[in-house]
């Protein structure tokens, strides 16, 4: 994994705190396909799952595959073929998320949750102004995802410690380039204390 906790901190240039009543915690692509990267910092994003719904937090999952070549779009060239396929184990959600059933599960073809997708929909159906962005890999679909929904409106929050990418360096980076210009960064500690004071 590739994310190292704390250094977030050196990128940090805005501090804010997420407003429970406005918000919902996004976890991207927590699928077999990813566990090599996803399992050193399960404990991270169950904990930041967990802090969600204690606070009432709407937790949405993404689920990324295809289901045939009319929809691998630029991914098919980029990726050479290795594309996670619908219907396959690679493509399930990883048991140790703990998703419950009435958990919302965006299914998604590309690195953007919104592309294609109702989720802009969705939220702004139930008002919400605020998300959190969890998961893999930190500088493809989380980052997409988070870049989108702030030129979509929202206000977004993303997590340093409940992310991970394939190298520290690319990890790094989008926590940079988000801080700079698009996210508020947090982590478990900083999400317990902003939502709960302690």
């Amino acid at each position: 994994m590739a994310s190292r906790r704390g250094s977030y901190n050196q990128y940090d240039i805005r501090k804010r705190n997420p407003n429970p009543k406005i918000s919902v915690l996004l976890v991207i692509d927590m699928q077999n396909y990813f566990s090599v990267i996803a399992k050193p910092m399960l404990p991270a994003i169950t904990t930041t799952i967990d802090l969600c719904r204690r606070a009432s937090i709407p937790v949405i999952y993404t689920r990324h595959s295809h289901k045939s070549p009319a929809d691998y779009g630029m991914l098919g060239e980029w990726w050479g073929g290795d594309l996670i396929l619908d219907g396959t184990a690679e493509a399930d959600l990883m048991p140790e998320i703990g998703r419950m059933p009435t958990d919302m599960v965006v299914e998604k073809c590309t690195y953007s949750a919104f592309r294609g997708t109702r989720l802009e929909e969705y939220l702004k159906e139930r008002s919400v102004e605020e998300v959190i962005v969890s998961g893999v890999m930190t500088n493809l679909c989380c980052e997409t995802t988070a870049r989108e929904a702030f030129v979509r409106g929202f206000r977004v929050f993303f997590s340093a410690d409940a992310t991970a990418a394939a190298k520290p360096e690319m990890h790094d980076a989008t926590l940079l380039n988000l801080a700079y210009g698009f996210a508020y960064l947090l982590d478990c500690d900083r999400l317990r204390k902003g939502l709960f004071g302690n």
